[in-house]
């Protein structure tokens, strides 16, 4: 079997003797390769042309999880809790989404990822949830919370494509974040919703595979549906193999 090569974002922080570092947690890496896929970790700061270079090399491309996006990209109002907000990052992370969409590359987006993919296609985010979206339960269980803590549900709707790689109508999740999906891009179909309704899944419809969710499902393996979704990317991209490459 052909093992496909998924490149994976990361982001720039400081090392714990405060040396520039290049970081992902390892969880990403762990469950591409549960998957039966290769991990590549893809640096911020590349060029464009060398980002069309690295692509062809790509079978697929995992948006991770991390740090605010800047206002800046969806013109919303900043806010005091947003942190962690990494130029270079947003930067090479908008290019890469617009280019794995324009080439039917299968791509996802965790967390951030999601919101990246909101973003591009021309929709919003709240800049915080709890102080911008009506009557919204909690939903940034971090940092002082285990990272696989369930905290609430998701709901699959919209064509069912949730139960399709879920197996299930509905998944109970994590949740480790402050933004969120406020106004949704044309193009996109929402897949999933959280009980107060914030979105927690989308895709592009007709695309190979474009997916992306709001929780951290690398930090679930150990449930059978996110092993499915896992796998159902990696088989994505291996049968991609051959056509970037040749086209």
């Amino acid at each position: 079997m052909i093992t496909p090569i998924i490149g994976i974002t990361t982001f720039n922080d400081e090392s714990y003797k405060n040396y520039p570092a290049l970081l992902l947690q390892k969880a990403y890496v762990t469950a591409i390769i549960r998957a039966n896929g290769i991990p590549i970790l893809i640096p911020s700061g590349l060029s464009e042309d060398a980002i069309r270079d690295l692509l062809p090399k790509l079978n697929g491309i995992l948006f991770s999880g991390g740090g605010d996006i800047s206002v800046e990209y969806y013109g919303g109002q900043d806010h005091p809790l947003n942190s962690n907000i990494d130029k270079e990052r947003d930067i090479l992370e908008m290019f890469l989404m617009r280019a794995v969409i324009d080439q039917d590359k299968p791509f996802l987006g965790i967390c951030r990822g999601l919101q990246v993919l909101n973003v591009v296609m021309g929709g919003t985010l709240f800049p915080h949830i709890a102080s911008e979206m009506h009557d919204p339960i909690k939903h940034d269980y971090y940092p002082d919370y285990p990272r696989n803590l369930l905290s609430h549900k998701v709901e699959f709707i919209m064509g069912n494509k949730g139960k399709e790689i879920f197996g299930s109508p509905e998944l109970e999740v994590n949740s480790l974040h402050h933004q969120g999906v406020n106004e949704v891009a044309g193009g996109l179909n929402v897949i999933g919703i959280a009980p107060d309704g914030l979105i927690e899944a989308l895709e592009i419809p007709g695309h190979k595979f474009g997916f992306a969710v709001q929780w951290h499902p690398e930090c679930l393996t150990d449930q059978i549906g996110m092993q499915k979704l896992f796998k159902s990317f990696t088989d994505a991209a291996r049968d991609t193999i051959g056509i970037y490459q040749n086209g």
